[in-house]
């Protein structure tokens, strides 16, 4: 499992198989880990799955963990690994980095899928109860929520249909064991743009929301699922998807949580495998 230097840390990830190269963005609090059930089923490809730098086996700098950051190091670790002609699949935080990358560096990118992931600036009065109240609960206890690891238990007991194994949640808590370390997870929650806050990341979502309505050339995926009030996309955002993202396939999963890929990782593996062959991408 390769580890690549990259500006002043390193980014770890996991590498398998060879040909077209599919990227895998994992989202908040997750690493590379999340795409253990996804990966042996896609297919054919050189499959990476990189640790979101202050993340899974990746260096944790000094850094406030701002978007700006994370785009900043994993920018790095595209170019470390010249990675070019590139498929994207993004989870949550991931499936907003993937966005970002695509609509920065159009001429590197084949396809794009995103399941769960920040498509759209989030309107306050769309949210669910469950949500609202942990939208508040990260913005007003801020440092508080440090002291444990409450928000990375939160994802995988409450953020999935069926709770994770003992052993499955220790290998996402590892990563965590300090307040220092668990930075990146809070300031990833913080930045959730919520009724136009922060301004800076709902300035970078609308720019790759552009990207999105225009790019007819690049074949797009969406991944939706239901049975849980979790869940970030539904069916009114999926409607505004078909509107406003060129070139877009939507394909329904079955029920899981926010977390799809531990209720759902077979069938994520299959929509994207068939649509990577229907759209000639490998």
């Amino acid at each position: 499992m390769p580890v690549i230097p990259v500006l002043d840390s390193t980014i770890h990830h996991t590498e398998t198989g060879s040909g077209a190269t599919f990227v895998f963005l994992h989202g908040n609090p997750a690493s590379s880990h999340m795409w253990r059930g996804v990966l042996p089923h896609v297919g054919p490809g050189r499959l990476l799955a990189p640790d979101l730098i202050g993340m899974g086996r990746s260096g944790k700098p000094d850094i406030p963990y701002l978007f700006a950051d994370h785009t900043r190091y994993l920018d790095a670790w595209f170019d470390a690994l010249e990675l070019h002609d590139v498929v994207l699949v993004g989870h949550d935080w991931g499936g907003a980095l993937a966005c970002d990358w695509a609509s920065r560096h159009p001429e590197r990118v084949r396809g794009l899928a995103l399941f769960e992931a920040i498509i759209k600036p989030i309107d306050l009065d769309t949210l669910t109860p469950q949500a609202r109240a942990r939208a508040d609960m990260v913005r007003t206890r801020g440092e508080e929520l440090l002291e444990s690891d409450q928000l990375i238990r939160m994802a995988y007991t409450g953020g999935v249909r069926t709770p994770v194994t003992d052993e499955t949640l220790a290998d996402y808590l590892a990563p965590f064991p300090t307040p220092r370390t668990r930075r990146p997870v809070l300031a990833w929650a913080q930045q959730i743009p919520l009724g136009g806050e922060p301004a800076e990341i709902v300035a970078r979502v609308e720019v790759y929301d552009a990207w999105l309505a225009k790019s007819t050339d690049v074949p797009k995926l969406l991944l939706t699922f239901d049975g849980s009030p979790t869940l970030m996309i539904d069916p009114d955002l999926a409607a505004w998807c078909a509107e406003n993202i060129a070139g877009l396939d939507i394909v329904a999963c079955g029920e899981a949580g926010h977390h799809a890929a531990e209720d759902r990782p077979r069938e994520i593996a299959a929509a994207v495998a068939t649509w990577a062959d229907e759209n000639g991408l490998r």
